[in-house]
């Protein structure tokens, strides 16, 4: 069975990614947990990880490390499970919109941090942080209008878009980010997946506090 290394559930955005689209595609692995902020932690860490960082997908002697690689690693051994969607034309939109949030919208990564289990309120948005937000909704909203005909996901189907895009969407809910009603739509689509719900559980089930996070 494959194994998923993760970070905590509270906070670790990249953790959620490959977790979210094993989970909602029904595809077994077990999830093997490290505390990222204690030492002990971090030395389990660099033990099992290569670099060190969270996630890790291990498969028998196979160590796949870094979400985007995770999910083409995915799409090989699983090419029945749709982790991309369907037509080349999608594919390459889906590609291209995970490569751009794997590199991008730092501003928003920096002033609006993943934790979920922040209650709703609001914090003010810098320039730069409204325009990142503003290409995100444009980003769905294109999609959406150009492949998302067969269902309530970006390209339709759930896929590895959605699971990348899964930490914003917590990050414009949790500080109450003023959004188009489409993109809304979107993102209640993404928070009532059974599989998100679960991962809200069990992070409000964790001990571990971070001080800078949770003071924000």
């Amino acid at each position: 069975m494959l194994t998923l290394v993760i970070g905590n559930k509270a906070y670790s955005s990249w953790s959620l990614r490959p977790w979210i689209l094993l989970a909602t595609l029904h595809i077994p692995f077990e999830e093997k947990q490290v505390n990222l902020y204690d030492e002990p932690g971090k030395k389990k860490l660099k033990r099992l990880s290569p670099t060190g960082k969270v996630p890790l997908l291990i498969d028998g002697e196979i160590e796949v490390w870094e979400s985007v690689a995770i999910f083409e690693y995915l799409a090989e051994k699983y090419p029945a499970k749709g982790i991309w969607p369907k037509t080349r034309a999608a594919r390459a939109e889906a590609r291209a919109l995970v490569a751009e949030m794997h590199a991008g919208f730092m501003a928003m990564r920096r002033h609006l941090p993943t934790n979920f289990r922040r209650e709703v309120r609001l914090r003010e948005l810098t320039p730069e942080v409204q325009a990142d937000v503003a290409r995100m909704e444009a980003a769905w909203a294109g999609a959406r209008r150009k492949f998302g005909k067969g269902g309530p996901f970006l390209f339709g189907k759930f896929s590895a878009a959605d699971a990348m895009f899964a930490p914003v969407v917590n990050r414009l809910h949790i500080y109450d980010v003023k959004v188009k009603k489409e993109t809304r739509a979107y993102m209640d689509t993404i928070m009532a997946l059974p599989a998100w719900q679960a991962w809200i559980k069990d992070a409000f089930a964790e001990k571990q506090t971070h001080e800078v996070y949770d003071a924000i």
